[in-house]
């Protein structure tokens, strides 16, 4: 899943993206609005962390120009991030307007990197009809508020790129996703596009998941599309 922290506050945009990244989440961050709709626009994010007080474009504004959906978005036929609104407005008024404009939830400042990190969780679950932060394909079952994962009841210890990936797919079930999506969704704007991370990152999954179920290759490749998690 991929994340961009839009906050002027180095301190509190670093605190955060830090957080984000240790629960596994590839995360990129904007100082102001204008950068931000410029990234929304050309890269497909599933979430916006987003301040409103932002020194350029104000927040609202940019909540709607993002869920109206960018460009990659558009493209695609995917749809808009979701959306969580940071900010020190705390009135009643304030989070009607701001729920009123696209925003999916709101966290009053100061707020605990913990909550942030649940509701984050509760948010990017919400597509797939969730109910708990445990889900269970094929017999894989990914509890992402605790970062475990089993096979058939075999404990299966990842790295943490290799459950961001593992997570995907289990949220995304059946679906193929190509090498560039899932450079987009699981890896932030650092990652080199012409390298074999993903290959790489996947075989070693693989090789784990093969290990706690010796013979089994859940994941499969599809020649010319990319790869899919069966669900059955």
């Amino acid at each position: 899943m991929r994340i961009l922290v839009v906050e002027d506050e180095q301190d509190l945009a670093s605190a955060i993206a830090t957080s984000l990244r240790r629960d596994g989440y590839a995360t990129d961050v904007a100082a102001d609005g204008a950068s931000a709709l410029d990234r929304v626009a050309y890269s497909e994010y599933d979430l916006v962390c987003l301040d409103l007080n932002l020194p350029d474009v104000d927040g609202l504004d940019v909540c709607r120009q993002v869920t109206n959906g960018g460009t990659a978005n558009a493209e695609s036929g995917l749809l808009p991030p979701k959306v969580i609104m940071l900010t020190a407005r705390g009135g009643i008024d304030d989070r009607i307007r701001g729920l009123d404009e696209g925003a999916d939830d709101y966290l009053v400042k100061p707020f605990s990197l913990r909550e942030l990190g649940a509701r984050v969780r509760a948010l990017l679950r919400r597509d797939s009809a969730l109910g708990s932060s445990v889900v269970s394909v094929a017999g894989i079952e990914v509890d992402t508020a605790r970062h475990e994962v089993t096979y058939d009841g075999v404990p299966v210890d990842l790295t943490a790129k290799e459950f961001a990936l593992l997570r995907w797919f289990v949220l995304h079930p059946d679906e193929v996703h190509s090498a560039k999506r899932l450079l987009e969704h699981v890896w932030d704007e650092h990652a080199d596009p012409f390298t074999n991370t993903v290959r790489v990152t996947l075989s070693n999954l693989r090789r784990k998941l093969a290990y706690a179920q010796p013979g089994a290759n859940p994941i499969e490749t599809i020649t010319g599309r990319g790869y899919r998690l069966r669900s059955a």
